[in-house]
């Protein structure tokens, strides 16, 4: 196996091409270069660990290989959260139509049949390729907060349940933080629903700027309520804490507020072992007993604890 060299800052598609066939494998390379990046695998193993280690867009899959043949690999990518969705053409000399029903069943986006056909091989990746990334984008609308552009809480729940599923058994821990625009009501009627919308974004973009590390996750979980998911964090204290003061520090007039001259947020977090994220309902239910309790105590505060 190999990969086609890129030049620095390329943002070309990356294909994976699984052949047991080596003229094959070459062929289909040096047909899809240089305007793809295409990698390499000689077997159904070796094609699922590098999709384990490399961002891959489509994948074009022999049917008949030794061992783990072609439907044996499109299961195992289709079993995984991490592939589940990526689009496999299968390769094949085969012309049955019960085969070719057999793979499209089990998730293949299309055939394409020995001999290949240069054209109908561009043509048909450049269609999934275009294909894939609409659904991506649509995902990624369905999956962004309309109003301040950050994640919303459906991505929350659906990140913090994958967390769950794909990390069981580790040993690490995960923060988890509820915030709320202190007297945001009173702030809605005095400077008007615009301005309200103004304040919510202002939070969000200051809120996102504490989930820059893979994982992490910044949303606005529901009307002036916010979320915050930071895997590995025992710190989280110290984080809310810091976006707390951030809010405070940018000084948004709130003339009608009972606790400051400026918006302020509260917040409640729980650092809770990743294994017990299979309650996580009962983190986040702990995290607002926090947070009401915060804003019963004063507001412009937070309260942590380890669940």
């Amino acid at each position: 196996m190999k990969a086609a060299a890129v030049p620095a800052g390329s943002q070309l598609a990356t294909i994976l091409v699984v052949d047991d066939d080596r003229l094959n494998r070459v062929a289909l390379a040096e047909l899809l270069q240089p305007d793809f990046r295409v990698l390499m695998a000689r077997d159904g193993p070796s094609g699922l660990e590098i999709l384990t280690r490399e961002a891959v867009n489509l994948v074009l899959l022999d049917v008949s290989m030794p061992g783990m043949d072609g439907y044996d690999v499109l299961r195992a990518i289709r079993a995984s959260d991490h592939t589940s969705n990526l689009p496999v053409i299968f390769i094949t000399g085969m012309s049955d139509a019960a085969d070719e029903e057999r793979g499209l069943l089990l998730g293949a986006a299309d055939f394409v049949h020995k001999p290949i056909h240069p054209a109908i091989v561009r043509a048909r990746v450049m269609t999934h390729l275009r294909l894939a990334r609409q659904r991506n984008e649509l995902e990624a609308l369905a999956s962004l907060d309309g109003l301040t552009g950050i994640a919303n809480r459906r991505c929350f729940d659906e990140t913090m349940d994958r967390v769950a599923r794909q990390t069981a058994r580790s040993s690490d821990v995960m923060g988890i933080a509820l915030f709320d625009v202190d007297h945001f009501k009173q702030y809605n009627d005095h400077y008007g629903h615009g301005a309200g919308d103004q304040a919510l974004r202002n939070v969000a973009v200051t809120l996102n700027r504490f989930a820059r590390r893979a994982g992490e996750l910044a949303a606005r979980y529901g009307g002036e309520e916010f979320a915050l998911l930071l895997p590995g964090c025992s710190e989280l204290e110290e984080v809310m804490n810091s976006f707390r003061q951030s809010i405070a520090d940018a000084r948004i007039p709130h003339e009608r507020s009972e606790t400051s001259d400026w918006l302020t947020v509260s917040g409640g977090g729980v650092v809770v072992p990743v294994v017990a994220l299979a309650q996580s309902g009962d983190a986040l239910a702990l995290a607002d007993q926090l947070l009401y309790r915060a804003k019963a105590g004063g507001r412009n505060r937070v309260m942590v604890q380890r669940a």
